[in-house]
């Protein structure tokens, strides 16, 4: 198939050198599961937006019935998101996005990762004795905020293929600050789960809890005149306020004066900061293109790995069994000793991209699969292209607070965007009525491992590895039909694969996909979902030689499946999302 992408950046060399993993310790999850509530197809002919909120599928969709882009229908849900479900994304955090432009024919990847500030050092997170801190240690406070870049990216992704005032598009969430929404469930749990945490500061306090310091509680109308102020300056000047002025003052002021872990950013930080547009990646899977994002994240990478990898084995005759696991489960710890050891900030690192997607490479590493047998860790390869040196791996697995959405218009314009602040509630600081990121924890805490480098350590200016995978199918003819990601942190990388393979390899409908139980590896023990089909699998894959975990897996997987004449939905049934379309 022919498709054209664009993309501008191209990387900086650099010398580095290869080790054996190091252990990592993986700190808990943001939000405990929710609990699931199945959810019906939805489908339609004209448009589709799927969103983790249903108040954010409706401004989104009510963008779109009146003659509103992709981009506009992503700009009035994520600023609603923000606004309802403000433990997972927001302005005051980072984003990628795959935008399909029908009429040109073409991809395109925004990176809107958050950045280091300058004076960030490679120590950044080592505590006084030269050991690395606790994660737990590290999250609250200035030290962890890195440069947002959402709104940045809602800009300059408006300019380029927005139709409707941007002023519009703000509206949705500046009635809602102002009049109120009701708490949702998921977000009371989050609430109740992070009380001590939030209580540390006091407008997080003020917003999030009672004035007796408790919880508040699923139902209470909840109203945010803050954030409304701060979105009608947006609505005015755009991203500018944040970037430079007065909210962009007040970040910088809450940062470096926080009673806990005081950061080091400056305004110039936020004047220098720009999103990129970066060619996406791409690699065929079958009869199909998948495409997917580059680094800085390692998502797109390691999904396509995985795909690449699978492509050696009959999946579709193996099905969703413990054989058909068994190789997914395999792949994944391949995949996942190459991210580990190689991806990061291509601004920064030499990643090998081209080489770790060779056909004849994945073709020499796919020979350690074995459907009888378990590699108990793999090992990262040696990729062509790679420049000589050698790197220490980072395996440190963080599990953000994320959300994701898809959105295609009457035009056929399409978007794929993963949207996250890290943790949940971010750094637990607010600023304008918005939570500030904690990504910098996404960055390695020890720059080195036995006197080698690792790629994704922390240095001034560099953006921190994510997993993010939104990501786009496309047919044999360039047009795509299936639009998928999820939140999870490096689980990421598993859920989408699984729900790949779910849809391609074995004929489920978007909704059975999403809704499948997960069976996972981060090259570790092969990770099953509780409660679901998937925990039934766990002693015909010990009898493999895995090491398995039963355990919740809450993912946040939302898909559009695109046919010749309908638009279908998949919408994870662990969480509160929605689709809707006409």
């Amino acid at each position: 198939m022919s498709l054209r992408t664009t993309g501008i950046v191209m990387p900086l060399a650099m010398l580095l050198l290869l080790a054996p993993a190091a252990p990592a310790q993986e700190p808990p999850p943001p939000e405990a599961p929710s609990g699931r509530a199945e959810r019906e197809a939805v489908t339609a002919s004209r448009h589709m937006i799927v969103t983790a909120n249903p108040l954010a599928t409706e401004a989104g969709e009510a963008i779109l019935a009146r003659g509103g882009s992709a981009v506009d229908a992503m700009i009035a849900a994520q600023l609603v998101l923000n606004l309802v479900e403000p433990q997972s994304s927001g302005i005051g955090g980072g984003a990628f996005l795959l935008h399909w432009d029908e009429q040109a024919g073409e991809l395109t990847s925004f990176d809107g990762r958050e950045k280091a500030p300058m004076a960030a050092t490679p120590e950044l997170f080592m505590a006084g004795d030269g050991t690395p801190m606790a994660f737990a240690d590290a999250v609250p406070g200035g030290r962890s905020v890195g440069v947002p870049g959402t709104l940045a990216l809602m800009e300059l992704a408006h300019r380029l293929h927005g139709r409707l005032p941007f002023a519009e598009l703000v509206a949705p969430a500046v009635r809602l600050a102002e009049h109120g929404f009701e708490i949702s469930p998921r977000l009371a749990g989050a609430i109740a789960d992070s009380a001590a945490e939030l209580a540390v500061f006091p407008a997080t306090r003020a917003y999030f809890l009672d004035t007796d310091g408790k919880p508040r509680a699923a139902g209470t109308v909840l109203r945010n005149p803050e954030f409304a102020a701060t979105l009608r300056q947006i609505a005015k000047e755009g991203s500018a306020p944040l970037y430079r002025g007065r909210i962009g003052d007040a970040l910088v002021e809450t940062v470096r004066s926080a009673p806990v872990n005081p950061g080091a950013m400056t305004r110039q930080d936020l004047a220098d900061y720009r999103v990129v547009m970066r060619p996406p990646v791409c690699r065929p899977y079958r009869a199909y293109e998948v495409c997917g994002m580059g680094p800085p994240s390692s998502g797109g990478v390691a999904v396509l790995q995985v795909l690449g990898l699978l492509e050696h084995f009959d999946l579709p005759s193996l099905g969703p069994t413990a054989d058909g696991m068994q190789a997914l489960v395999e792949a994944s710890k391949l995949a996942f000793a190459d991210r580990n050891l190689f991806l990061a900030d291509d601004d920064f690192v030499s990643v090998p991209v081209r080489g770790l997607l060779d056909q004849a490479y994945l073709t020499s590493r796919a020979q350690q699969i074995r459907l009888d047998s378990s590699i108990e860790k793999a090992v990262a390869g040696n990729p062509p292209w790679r420049e000589a040196g050698l790197l220490a791996p980072d395996d440190s697995d963080k599990l953000p607070g994320t959300s994701h959405l898809v959105v295609v218009d009457d035009d056929g314009n399409a978007i794929s965007m993963t949207t996250t602040i890290e943790s949940g509630f971010g750094s637990r600081m607010m600023v304008g009525g918005f939570l500030l990121n904690n990504e910098l924890t996404d960055f390695s805490f020890a720059p080195e491992e036995g006197g080698r480098p690792v790629a994704n350590r922390v240095q001034p200016g560099k953006r921190p590895r994510s997993s993010m995978a939104p990501t786009i199918v496309f047919d044999e003819a360039g047009e795509p039909v299936l639009l998928i990601g999820s939140p999870g942190g490096s689980q990421i990388i598993g859920y989408v694969a699984q729900a790949l393979v779910a849809v391609l390899d074995w004929g489920m409908s978007p909704q059975e996909a999403v809704a499948m139980g997960h069976v996972l590896s981060r090259n570790g023990p092969a990770e099953l979902e509780a409660g679901t089909e998937a925990a039934a699998m766990e002693e015909a894959l010990r009898s493999r030689g895995q090491e398995v975990q039963v355990k919740p897996l809450n993912s946040g997987l939302h898909a559009i499946l695109i046919g010749d004449e309908t638009l279908e939905s998949g919408v994870d049934p662990r969480r509160e999302g929605a689709a809707r379309g006409q």
